[in-house]
C-alpha cells in the first residue's frame, strides 16, 4: 500500500512540475533555445513518456526570425536532447514558398548554430536568433490558406527531378 501511495505521489509531483514549467524552460532544459516557440499565444503543452511534444497555441500565427515562420494551432514533434524531430505544424517561408519544417537540431551548442531541415534543404542559422521568444500574430490573410497543403509535400511530389534529368537538358 505504501508503494502505491509513493508511486501516486511521484506522478502527482511530476505532473505539477510539468504544468508549472513553461515551454521555453522545457526547451532550455533539453539543450534547445527558448525562443523556438512564441512568447504569446502558447496555451499549453503535453510531453508524453515517449518524448512526443504537443504544443497548443491559442491561434495559428506568423513570427519573424531570419525569415517568417508559421505556427499552426498545434505543433507536434519528438523532443530529444538538442532536437525536435518529425515536426508537424510549423512552416518556414523560403523564396515566397511556405515549406514544412521537418527537424530542428542543435548538434553542438558551442558552434552557435541551429539546423532547420525544410525537406528540400538544410538551413543553418545563428542560435542567437532564437534566444528570446518572438511575438506571433496573424497577418494579411496569410492564415486563410494552408501553406503545407499548397506548397509542402504536393509541390515536391509533382516537381521532383534528379541531377541526370538536368544534365540531359544541357
Amino acid at each position: 500500500m505504501a508503494m502505491i501511495f509513493t508511486l501516486l505521489l511521484h506522478l502527482f509531483l511530476f505532473s505539477l512540475a510539468t504544468a508549472s514549467t513553461s515551454i521555453h524552460d522545457l526547451l532550455k532544459s533539453r539543450g534547445l533555445p527558448a525562443g523556438l516557440f512564441p512568447k504569446n499565444g502558447v496555451k499549453s503543452y503535453e510531453l508524453g513518456e515517449d518524448g512526443l511534444l504537443q504544443v497548443y497555441l491559442d491561434w495559428p500565427c506568423v513570427a519573424k526570425f531570419e525569415t517568417r515562420v508559421m505556427f499552426e494551432s498545434v505543433v507536434r514533434a519528438n523532443l530529444s536532447y538538442g532536437g525536435l524531430i518529425g515536426v508537424e505544424g510549423l512552416s518556414q517561408e523560403e523564396l515566397f514558398l511556405w515549406l514544412p519544417v521537418k527537424d530542428i537540431i542543435v548538434y553542438d551548442p558551442s558552434s552557435g548554430l541551429i539546423l532547420f531541415d525544410i525537406g528540400v534543404a538544410h538551413k543553418q542559422m545563428s542560435l542567437s536568433l532564437f534566444e528570446d521568444p518572438p511575438l506571433c500574430n496573424p497577418q494579411d490573410g496569410l492564415l486563410d490558406k494552408n501553406p503545407r497543403k499548397e506548397f509542402g509535400l504536393k509541390f515536391r511530389d509533382e516537381f521532383s527531378f534528379s541531377i541526370s534529368d538536368v544534365n540531359s537538358f544541357c
